[in-house]
């Protein structure tokens, strides 16, 4: 895989939401860097290039992974994000996605205090998850629910603007190579479309940190010191910073993936010595459901990155990405408690096809 592509520069990528489409397999992964570029690029294009054209949608189009980690129970319980008002269209140019005003949340407050203790214990109880093994032939079921902010210009006037939570289904093979994606935010099909493609230049995919198959997540190391280095030692020059890439990276890594029990034990504990990582402690993934946050703030962009954990399992609920301070210039759009992205997990299992779900496998 080229590991460079999410990180070009945005102005370079094609508006053309069919070619983002095509590209999905390469953008998740750097995915929050990726998010801010692409939001940040497509509102200055909106106010360098305005036309008389009625509505402009400038969509993030993108595959946004979600967390594997263990099934949790889908209670909806309640609302999480809150809107501003401001005008909206319904399902325009966003496949089966209807859309409505930018994402908003109420910021919640960070300390430093707790952290390596918070994520001691939520180290403790990956490692007590049961996940099996991977066979060949096999595939890494993932269903969440997902929500996104972007921008918008309708005339001279560029807002931002939201698709509304949606489920979100992928399916992974344990090398990397074959794979399917239904997420109607990023594809116009309720059919979906395949992820086994080869790269930009037609080679074939190749596994690595920004792109982690399960076969490339089993060879790595478990010692907590050793993967933060090679972290820092891969991802040096990405990023707005090298601590944060390396919690972003974390991030990635728990992403549409499969970690065995010991990786996925040893990245919370690399996490934990990570400078700047502080704890939230009421932070709500995308289905409303509370939790406590694991977090850090990017202090180039001001956009905080929050894993999100019930309190008291500690078992993995969702992420969100939310701005918390406050942008000069062309950024001044995004405001302090704008959720960038936000997802939960519902469901995540191991299936004998692809597009095969958990309910057909029983």
């Amino acid at each position: 895989m080229n590991t460079n592509t999410s990180r070009q520069n945005p102005a370079e990528w094609d508006e053309d939401a069919q070619l983002l489409s095509h590209t999905a397999r390469d953008l998740p992964m750097g995915r929050h860097q990726f998010h801010r570029e692409r939001l940040m690029a497509r509102i200055q294009q909106g106010q360098r290039t305005r036309t008389a054209a009625p509505e402009k949608a400038g969509r993030i189009r993108l595959s946004r992974p979600a967390i594997v980690l263990p099934a949790v129970a889908a209670a909806l319980t309640g609302a999480v994000i809150a809107v501003v008002a401001s005008p909206a269209g319904n399902g325009a140019g966003s496949g089966g996605v209807a859309t409505g005003p930018a994402l908003t949340t109420t910021v919640g407050a960070a300390t430093t205090k707790g952290v390596p203790q918070l994520l001691d214990r939520i180290s403790l109880a990956a490692a007590e998850t049961s996940h099996p093994a991977v066979k060949p032939g096999q595939y890494i079921y993932i269903e969440s629910r997902a929500a996104d902010t972007f921008t918008r210009s309708v005339g001279d006037k560029t807002t931002l603007a939201s698709h509304e939570l949606h489920r979100r289904q992928i399916w992974n093979s344990p090398d990397g190579t074959k794979g399917w994606l239904i997420d109607p935010a990023v594809n116009d099909s309720p059919e979906g479309e395949t992820l086994s493609l080869p790269d930009e230049q037609g080679n074939p995919r190749e596994a690595g940190l920004n792109g982690p198959s399960y076969d490339y997540l089993a060879k790595l190391t478990t010692d907590p010191d050793a993967l933060l280095a090679k972290i820092y030692k891969e991802e040096k020059g990405h990023g707005n910073s090298p601590d944060q890439q390396a919690f972003t990276t974390i991030g990635d890594l728990l992403g549409e993936s499969y970690p065995p029990a010991e990786l996925y034990s040893a990245l919370f504990k690399a996490a934990a010595k990570i400078p700047g990582v502080v704890v939230v402690q009421d932070a709500v993934d995308a289905v409303g459901r509370h939790g406590v946050a694991v977090a850090r703030l990017d202090e180039t962009s001001g956009e905080r990155e929050e894993w999100i954990f019930d309190r008291k399992t500690h078992v993995f609920l969702g992420e969100r990405s939310v701005q918390v301070k406050e942008n000069s210039g062309e950024g001044a759009l995004i405001k302090p408690g704008t959720v960038t992205y936000t997802s939960a997990i519902m469901n995540r299992a191991i299936v004998d096809g692809i597009k095969q779900t958990p309910s057909q496998a029983g």
